[in-house]
Formats: structure tokens, sequence, C-alpha cells
């Protein structure tokens, strides 16, 4: 089975995605192309079997999570990281510097809290769903999300002078 024409369209359909997504989760734009690259290894060394899934992009978030996980254990990546900016468009319409000031607020939540404002907000996954992406129960996303949001709201309310950020759990 030929699995390059496949497997090339999903990563230049989804790359950009999955490194947003990386960068949201390490916090740093050099670590989160090693995150990626491994990811899209890991990825393509299953494609045959992966491709016929139905959940080919739950399977792919799990992949990069668990690649998160493992770059952190990693010794030589506890230094600490850069102040690299990377361009992550949330919204139409926004200009590059909120966009700035959204990416440096939730680059400084604890990473507990941000991988799960990342999977529940920027990936838009359920409490459940993303409980089960990370291995920890319901309740720990929901108080995760709620100490995460305050934090933000907190944090762009002092940039911005207001929020937009609603107090609501999906």
């Amino acid at each position: 089975m030929d699995r390059e024409p496949a497997f090339s369209a999903y990563v230049a359909a989804r790359r950009a995605t999955l490194f947003r997504t990386a960068c949201l989760l390490c916090g740093d734009p050099h670590r989160a192309e090693d995150i990626v690259q491994d990811t899209l290894a890991r990825l393509y060394a299953n494609w045959p079997r992966v491709s016929r899934a139905d959940n080919v992009e739950g399977y792919v978030r799990r992949i990069l999570v668990n690649s998160h996980y493992s770059d952190r254990r990693r010794p030589w990546r506890r230094e600490s990281t850069t102040t690299t900016s990377v361009d992550l468009a949330l919204e139409p319409g926004m200009t590059a510097e909120d966009a700035d000031v959204i990416w440096t607020a939730i680059r400084r939540l604890p990473p507990g809290q941000r991988r799960v404002i990342v999977l529940r907000h920027i990936w838009d996954l359920s409490v459940e769903a993303t409980a089960a992406e990370l291995g920890i129960s319901t309740s720990t996303v929901k108080s995760q999300t709620r100490d995460a949001l305050a934090a933000l709201r907190r944090a762009l309310t002092s940039d911005f002078g207001t929020t937009s950020l609603q107090g609501e759990e999906r």
C-alpha cells in the first residue's frame, strides 16, 4: 500500500494546526517543532492502520500530547524556555498585538492548565474527551479549566483593561 500521497496530503492540511497546538502545549516554538516532528514520525509509522480509523484527529492529538509528555521528561529539556513569539491567529480580525498578549497569557499558565485550555478551547473537545486525552478525571479538567480561565481573565483584564472571556464552562 502506498502511504505517501495520503500521508503527505494530511500533513499539508494539518501541520500548521499541529504546530500551533504544540506551541500552546509547551510554550516554545523550537520545542514545538520537535514535538510535531516526533508526532508525524510516529503517525507515518502507523499510517496504514490509522488512515482507516474513524477518528484520525483524536489519534493524532493523542500522539501529540504523548510526545509533549515525553519531551518534558527529557533532562536536557528542563532548561528555561525561550521567549520567541509565534504567529497565533485565534480569531479573524485579531491584531498581532492582541494575539501576542493572548499567547503570552496562555504561555504563563502552569503546564496542566495550559494543556486543558488547548484541548478544551483550541481543539474544542468536551470535558470527557479532554480527560480521556490527558488521562485525568473530569473533575480535574473542570477545576483546571476554571483556574486557567480565571488566570487568563486576570491577565487579559490587566493587559486590555476589559476582557471578553466568559465565566461559563462549555
